[in-house]
């Protein structure tokens, strides 16, 4: 009875110093972006005040107002959103088409080409920007959603993550679907995608915030105002308005909030997806 007691309270000590940790990190996360929203409505003489505190006496959305007013920060939004999400979207459709190409169907050198492509990983992404902002400029790209979308529309990562995905679905499955008069891409619509919504809801958050937050793949090839993504605007909302403190800030909160939005509406299927996935490698 002793020996009982004694491991059940060795859980509840360990259960209590994870749980511990676990909101020691999640606080150390939200004081940032706590700090980041509680500048952006403090009046300037807030701002500046010593010490700095938590604590808004007058809030006053005068930052928001002078971030639209004198930048087209609808237009940025726009920018990273329709970059973001179209990338997203047509990494959904392309890595997993690829993964199921790789996972159930068998072709010359299906595996040399995997391991060549997962070999490519191992490239630093730096190496290609040089060839990459060539091959924008000779096919007439620089300054538009072409060269922000097209280059990543489908990742190495993604195809690998859905591959292993798919081969843990059963054969039967495909083969009772190709006895029911099914084609290839038919298969592929019903019989796949509706089991691998959640590793194409992790890879969805993956893409979107990556593009997202991307800063020098479009630094090298956007030149012109109109066409700037949010990474962009807010080092030249730091650079022209430096002094601004509560105007850079609140620009900060209006280009986080989407990828708090997108992960949170996602987060069932992102833990889901990770849990089941495993990064497992199947020979």
């Amino acid at each position: 009875m002793e020996i009982t007691n004694s491991r059940h309270f060795q859980k509840i000590a360990i259960k209590g110093v994870i749980y511990a940790f676990l909101f020691l990190g999640a606080i150390s996360v939200a004081i940032p972006y706590v700090w980041m929203f509680v500048t952006s409505i403090k009046p300037v003489e807030e701002v500046q005040s010593y010490p700095p505190s938590f604590l808004v006496k007058h809030p006053t959305p005068l930052a928001y107002q002078e971030l639209f007013q004198l930048i087209p920060m609808l237009r940025y939004v726009w920018n990273s959103t329709f970059v973001a999400g179209t990338t997203a979207l047509a990494n959904l459709f392309f890595c997993s088409l690829a993964g199921y190409a790789f996972a159930k169907h068998k072709f010359w050198g299906r595996d040399k080409i995997f391991i060549i492509l997962l070999g490519s990983l191992m490239i630093p992404w730096q190496v290609n920007l040089i060839s990459g902002f060539i091959l924008m400029r000779k096919l007439g790209w620089l300054n538009s959603y072409n060269a922000l979308i097209v280059p990543q529309m489908a990742g190495i990562f993604g195809v690998f993550l859905c591959r292993q995905f798919i081969m843990a679905i059963p054969n039967d499955l495909i083969n009772a679907a190709k006895i029911d008069g099914c084609g290839e891409f038919t298969i592929y619509r019903l019989v796949i995608l509706p089991l691998i919504k959640p590793v194409l809801a992790t890879l969805a958050i993956f893409t979107f915030l990556q593009q997202w937050n991307s800063f020098i793949w479009p630094l090298i090839v956007i030149n012109s105002s109109g066409m700037r993504t949010l990474p962009l605007a807010l080092s030249v909302l730091n650079g022209e308005f430096g002094t601004r403190f509560a105007m850079i800030m609140a620009g900060a909160v209006v280009a986080t909030t989407p990828m708090l939005i997108v992960f949170l509406s996602f987060q069932k299927y992102f833990m889901k997806g990770v849990a089941m996935t495993g990064i497992k490698w199947y020979g």
